[in-house]
């Protein structure tokens, strides 16, 4: 008869890996399913957390994807890389978008714009390499990065610099384990848009060290008034060769649940990076793809009615938030975020609580406002608020009236 084990030889080893128990939930879900929990409970909560046009996705890339459920091609499996009919669309969206000409064998077509953000950093880090990551940054690149087995270096910027990177402060952040600069404009949480200049002295500034640059480009239809959204790829076109492209339908055209991304990079890159996907999920399910392809060919029409809705938003966000004593916002050019400091509500009673952290002051905001905004901890800069402004005209102003009247109360 066998002895028995020694339970000991169990209980020392950890339950969940290092790598995948390091990773933290996302913070802009968590903000909104707690939201969404409460509303369920009977609670009228109003929720500033997820990134998410409040607009059904246009007919026309419904009807498409309609239409693509009786058909049989699509009840089959599909290039992993994406269906070649999407990849060439994107290649021509690209260049009608961005001015910038990439061959369809390029693209690859992922499970949303997260995928794709993943499978850049996991084909270009080797442990140890550093990536510059100017904050605020969106919740998720950290953590990629991390995952992958990179560093993350943070830039701070904050705004005073309209929360926009320099390239003095690339340069003293520069190591020689320095492989890649994420950039992102216009920002994810800020709204800041990098005017044309500066992406240009950004991007030769990469070329010049021999960085990477992975450019997130997701919000590139929304930005307002006079700013301007330019590809670093497009306007320094000498980085072909070391640079990503991120992108895809979740924000322009109202389609986050359709889980369509995808990445332009060099040959060796995609092929890398299909590779993964091919044995991390496949293809992207062909109806969301068909669905895509109507989107990324058809007309912006419904894109341009978005953006004057998020645009009215914007500036009703802007005033109501910039009137509460002891905030003060920015006015956002691009997405559709607002990014308040706070800062100098911390540590000020308000109904018998002090708190000390935005991240208290949020909790406190959702408990007694039943209002959800994302701290701006998150984000990798405390002491400010994200409030999303793509939701409804009514809930917008209800849910900042019913913050001001709380933070209005601080002594």
């Amino acid at each position: 008869m066998a002895a028995p084990q020694d339970q000991s030889e169990h209980t020392s080893k950890p339950r969940v890996s290092a790598r995948v128990g390091g990773i933290s939930e996302s913070a802009t879900l968590a903000v909104d399913s707690k939201a969404k929990a409460l509303k369920a409970a009977g609670r009228p909560v109003i929720g500033f957390g997820a990134g998410e046009p409040d607009f059904p996705t246009p007919q026309p890339i419904v009807d498409a994807a309609i239409a693509a459920c009786s058909d049989p091609r699509n009840h089959r499996y599909s290039p992993a890389a994406g269906l070649p009919e999407l990849r060439e669309a994107i290649a021509a969206k690209t260049l009608r978008d961005s001015g910038l000409q990439v061959d369809p064998s390029r693209v690859l077509v992922t499970n949303g714009g997260k995928q794709a953000v993943y499978q850049a950093f996991a084909a270009l880090l080797d442990p140890g390499d550093e990536v510059l990551l100017p904050a605020p940054y969106w919740t998720t690149y950290p953590e990629a990065i991390t995952l992958a087995e990179g560093v993350p270096v943070v830039v701070p910027t904050d705004d005073e610099s309209g929360f926009l990177a320099s390239v003095e402060q690339l340069e003293a952040a520069r190591t020689p384990r320095t492989k890649v600069l994420l950039f992102n404009s216009p920002s994810n949480p800020t709204g800041a848009v990098y005017p044309p200049d500066q992406v240009k002295a950004i991007g030769e500034w990469a070329l010049r060290h021999g960085i990477w640059v992975i450019t997130d480009e997701i919000y590139e239809h929304l930005v307002y008034g006079a700013a301007e959204h330019v590809s670093i790829a497009a306007v320094v076109p000498e980085l072909a060769d070391t640079c990503v492209v991120l992108n895809g339908v979740a924000k322009t055209y109202a389609m986050t649940g359709w889980r369509v991304g995808w990445m332009i990079a060099p040959s060796d890159v995609i092929k890398a990076a299909t590779n993964l996907q091919s044995h991390l999920s496949s293809n992207v399910a062909n109806v969301s793809q068909r669905a895509a392809l109507e989107a990324v060919s058809g007309s912006l029409d419904a894109v341009a009615e978005m953006r004057s809705a998020f645009d009215r938003r914007r500036r009703t966000i802007v005033g109501l938030l910039s009137a509460i004593p002891g905030v003060t916002c920015p006015e956002p050019e691009g997405a559709f975020y607002a990014y308040p400091s706070v800062k100098g509500l911390l540590g000020k009673e308000i109904r018998g609580v002090r708190p000390r952290t935005s991240v208290e002051l949020a909790e406190l905001v959702l408990e007694q406002a039943e209002v959800a905004v994302v701290p701006g901890e998150a984000f990798g800069t405390p002491g400010y608020f994200r409030l999303s402004y793509a939701l409804g005209d009514d809930d917008l102003v209800e849910g900042v009236r019913r913050v001001a009247d709380l933070l209005g109360e601080a002594r």
